[in-house]
């Protein structure tokens, strides 16, 4: 009778042991991760955007029955005819004048003083300005700073490791498509033998939830893009309106900080080429109405409940992941209350539709 006994403890000891092995890997990883989070981003977006394509492949390869390596190339070289075309007609344009406001800077910001203060002088602290002074001291404290501060090699420092990041990401992008199951088996190899059978039903359950997590994020993305352009392009007529969507769609993945950036971006562009005070109204009703139809219609339409997450609990995942891990952690927030939840209700033999 004392041999079940033993056999039970040793059992239980191997147990605890696999436990303890698993929970001081998972935390090495993410120290880990922390200290290298600046050079995550290229990787959360090429996985999450082959995570997204990848039905579509799978689907393409058994419908034409062609090998799934070919039409995940296929499908990659699609994506980059569509970025190099994009870039091929937004680049150009946006250089040449990037280039003109920086010569005619200080005729910039008198431009935009003046329509928003008027011609007319104005009392500041006591003092009397003109749109011209405040330009002029504007453009002068910018000079300073870029001759004693060391802007110009921090802005080449940021220049070169965007255009590298850009690349990085499309080359990720790549491997992601073309093995990412392999890569999604070796993170089932992480864990102890006797774990992989319920961390392989965790992953199969997680599977569409993420999926439709990020499908609904790509379609609010999209919408936002065009919504943009319609509103910038067609009805404010603002130069460069697609490059101005573009942004506005892709800052809509940062919650809160996006929309909030993207706006101020498309503002400043509005004020620039404002003509009268109905301009600037026009914007502001462009952009509350965005707002609206993302927030109050697109977004609880097309998400729903695929992230099935209390709000309070998503909301401190944006704060401490943004804390910890940066726009990574911002990304990556609700997937990972998603798979700690889908996790707990495997585990736990639960349904994850039940309650939160």
């Amino acid at each position: 009778m004392s041999e079940p006994r033993h056999k039970g403890s040793e059992n239980g000891a191997s147990e605890a042991v696999d436990v303890v092995a698993v929970l001081l890997i998972a935390l090495a990883v993410i120290v880990f991760f922390y200290f290298i989070h600046i050079v995550l981003l290229p990787f959360v977006f090429s996985a999450v955007i082959a995570f997204v394509l990848t039905p579509l492949i799978d689907w393409l390869a058994t419908t034409i029955r062609a090998p799934r390596v070919a039409v995940a190339l296929a499908v990659f070289l699609v994506l980059l005819g569509l970025i190099g075309i994009a870039a091929y007609l937004i680049v150009p344009g946006l250089l040449n004048d990037g280039y003109r406001a920086v010569s005619h800077l200080q005729e910039l910001i008198e431009g935009v003083l003046k329509n928003l203060l008027g011609n007319a002088p104005v009392q500041i602290l006591g003092q009397s300005v003109s749109a011209s002074d405040i330009g002029a001291a504007a453009v002068a404290k910018l000079r300073t700073l870029l001759q004693q501060g060391g802007a110009v090699s921090t802005l080449a420092e940021w220049t070169f490791g965007g255009v590298f990041g850009v690349f990085l990401t499309l080359t990720l992008l790549a491997y992601f498509l073309v093995s990412g199951e392999q890569v999604v088996r070796g993170l089932l190899w992480i864990f102890p033998p006797d774990w992989r059978p319920v961390t392989a039903r965790i992953f199969d359950a997680l599977r569409p939830i993420l999926f439709r997590y990020f499908a609904g994020i790509a379609i609010v993305v999209v919408y936002a893009g065009c919504a943009a352009y319609i509103g910038l392009g067609l009805f404010l007529g603002l130069r460069h309106a697609a490059l101005l969507a573009a942004l506005t769609g892709l800052l809509e993945v940062l919650p809160v900080v996006g929309p909030a950036l993207s706006a101020v971006i498309a503002g400043l562009v509005a004020l620039q080429e404002a003509k009268s005070v109905w301009s600037i109204v026009a914007y502001v009703v462009y952009a509350a109405a965005l707002r609206l139809s993302i927030d109050q219609l697109i977004g609880p339409l097309v998400l729903g409940n695929a992230a099935r997450v209390h709000p309070t609990l998503v909301i401190f995942c944006f704060l401490a992941g943004g804390a910890l891990f940066g726009i990574v952690g911002v990304i990556l927030a609700v997937p990972f209350a998603l798979t700690v939840k889908v996790s707990l209700c495997t585990i736990y033999e639960e349904p994850i539709g039940g309650r939160q």
